[in-house]
């Protein structure tokens, strides 16, 4: 394999030197704006020439003139020191957290709710920072947060046992709020005035697998075992649009967090737990989590979402 030829580099002070001269065509004048003598310049063009294997400039005793390949480089050469000269503005910036990227995880009950307006509102006031959304259950972000693929992520759990500890993940409680029950639309005391706690907990269970949120899978159960049932598990479904979807198919009922209910199903009822179980029943708790030590763009982030709250 024959080895590739190389490619020739120029420097940006020669460039500067290339557009001086094709913008005045005069070696003399152009050496003066540059604060050189004119020998040094002429000796520079040369060594360019000869260094692209190219003629820029067509000399005679009395005129300067550009070649078709000196003319073709004259735009390209303009847009390249004015983003030359932009570099340190971009490096003072992307430290400041001015602009940037952030990989964001995000599970779906945060989707249902306040997500969406505030990604527009974070936009609005950092619209040098870019946002991109990867939807996933805390299980996948926290091995994606190990593969450093993402920079944050929301994620559900029990309360008080926000996952990542072991990550050295930094978190952002954005509040608790109780499970309500979805149940089919089928059955016949679903829409009863008063629920009764025997009706519910007789039921088949449609719930997330163990392995997604551990934590709030075992408050679940914990929440049966207290009432003296172990719930009959119908199916496991790893997002909440799915177990709703399930719900609505008359599998079982399911305990979802209350910012489900914003998504309406032909076929399921949203309710809340009656009295005489919802002293003991769990909730479940949004957090936003980053690592220690996070690009200014995440921290800008996590700073935006702590004021909202």
């Amino acid at each position: 394999m024959k080895d590739e030829p190389a490619v020739p580099t120029v420097e940006l002070r020669a460039w500067r030197q290339f557009l001086m001269l094709a913008e005045h065509l005069h070696f003399g004048r152009a050496a003066a704006l540059l604060h050189m003598t004119q020998p040094p310049l002429t000796l520079a063009m040369q060594q360019m020439e000869r260094r692209l294997g190219v003629a820029l400039f067509e000399r005679t005793r009395r005129s300067v003139a550009l070649t078709p390949a000196g003319l073709a480089l004259v735009e390209p050469v303009r847009q390249l020191l004015r983003q030359a000269a932009a570099l340190p503005a971009l490096a003072r910036s992307a430290t400041s957290g001015e602009i940037g990227r952030i990989r964001l995880g995000f599970i779906s009950t945060v989707g249902f709710g306040p997500l969406p307006a505030w990604l527009r509102g974070f936009r609005e006031r950092c619209p040098g920072i870019s946002v991109e959304l990867r939807e996933a259950t805390g299980d996948v972000q926290l091995k994606a947060f190990e593969r450093t693929e993402i920079d944050a992520g929301f994620v559900l759990h029990a309360p008080g046992m926000a996952p990542g500890a072991a990550l050295g993940l930094q978190t952002l409680s954005l509040g608790v709020e109780p499970l309500v029950l979805a149940l089919p639309e089928s059955l016949p005391w679903a829409a009863a005035r008063r629920l009764r706690p025997s009706d519910i907990l007789a039921q088949p269970l449609v719930i997330f697998p163990r392995a997604i949120t551990p934590s709030l899978f075992d408050a679940v159960l914990a929440f049966y075992h207290r009432q003296g049932v172990t719930p009959a598990i119908a199916q496991e479904a790893i997002q909440m649009q799915t177990i709703v979807n399930l719900v609505s198919a008359g599998l079982g009922i399911a305990l979802v967090p209350k910012a489900v209910t914003q998504l309406q199903r032909a076929g399921v009822v949203y309710r809340p737990l009656p009295a005489a179980l919802a002293a003991a029943a769990p909730q479940c708790e949004t957090s936003l989590v980053w690592p220690a030590g996070a690009e200014p763009a995440v921290q800008r982030f996590v700073e935006f979402v702590r004021e909202l709250l």
